[in-house]
């Protein structure tokens, strides 16, 4: 009886770590998104906007402002793809730097970027994918 209770306890454990550790489709592409945006973002934005998002004082943004990125989401693309030649307000803050286009990223490498910031440096969007950065690209001023 007793070895019977704990086969019942241990397949009752295994079933539930089975359960919980499933990844979902969605998971995933989201995952494989974001480990090759951070990639993309430690060889070509790092070194400007710094490890931890907050850019460079007074002369580059910082990532870590939630509200620009989230009114700005469909822009995003645009100014990875194109650069940035304007200034900016972000937290009150007025940034005239320039930022230079990265035109040899393809457009699934720019949507793994923005997934990447966009989920870092406290921001919290979710997945950011490959057609919303084609639909986003196609609207470039």
């Amino acid at each position: 009886m007793k070895n019977k209770a704990i086969l019942v306890f241990c397949s009752i454990i295994i079933i539930f770590i089975l359960f919980n550790s499933c990844q979902t489709e969605q998971d995933i592409i989201y995952a494989r998104y974001y480990v090759n945006g951070k990639g993309f973002y430690e060889q070509h934005c790092q070194n400007c906007h710094s490890k931890d998002g907050l850019g460079l004082q007074a002369l580059i943004p910082p990532l870590t402002d939630s509200i620009f990125l989230i009114k700005n989401k469909n822009k995003l693309a645009c100014f990875v793809k194109q650069g940035m030649d304007h200034a900016i307000i972000i937290n009150g803050k007025l940034y005239e730097g320039n930022m230079p286009a990265q035109t040899h990223l393809a457009n699934i490498d720019i949507a793994a970027v923005i997934t990447y910031v966009t989920n870092s440096f406290g921001n919290n969007q979710g997945l950011y994918d490959v057609k919303s950065a084609d639909a986003d690209l196609e609207t470039c001023d």
